[in-house]
């Protein structure tokens, strides 16, 4: 059965300079969610949502991140093949957000 997972990343970036990152940067997010399974993205932007869709191995992921000033939403529903390793999985995504938000 697939699992909603939900991450909220807070920054002080600001809109503009965090959606610049995860745009820059979504591969990193991408290899993070997909447990090292090989999918294939997908990805729109409209205003400041990234939604997404990936596929592989007959699963899909479907979601959205979305960029406000003080923090990143990412939610994500992941399928059955990943919901079992679901903390795992959000808490690499949280790593690498976490990074690509760092004020440097």
């Amino acid at each position: 059965m697939a699992r909603p997972v939900t991450i909220t990343l807070s920054h002080d970036l600001g809109k503009e300079e965090a959606r610049r990152r995860v745009e820059e940067n979504f591969d990193k997010i991408k290899s993070a969610m997909s447990g090292g399974i090989k999918f294939r993205f997908t990805e729109e932007w409209s205003g400041d949502r990234l939604s997404f869709t990936a596929k592989g191995l007959g699963q899909n992921i479907k979601g959205d991140i979305d960029i406000f000033e003080a923090h990143v939403r990412i939610v994500a529903v992941l399928p059955s093949l990943l919901a079992g390793i679901a903390e795992s999985i959000s808490g690499s995504v949280e790593k690498q957000g976490q990074i690509l938000l760092e004020k440097k």
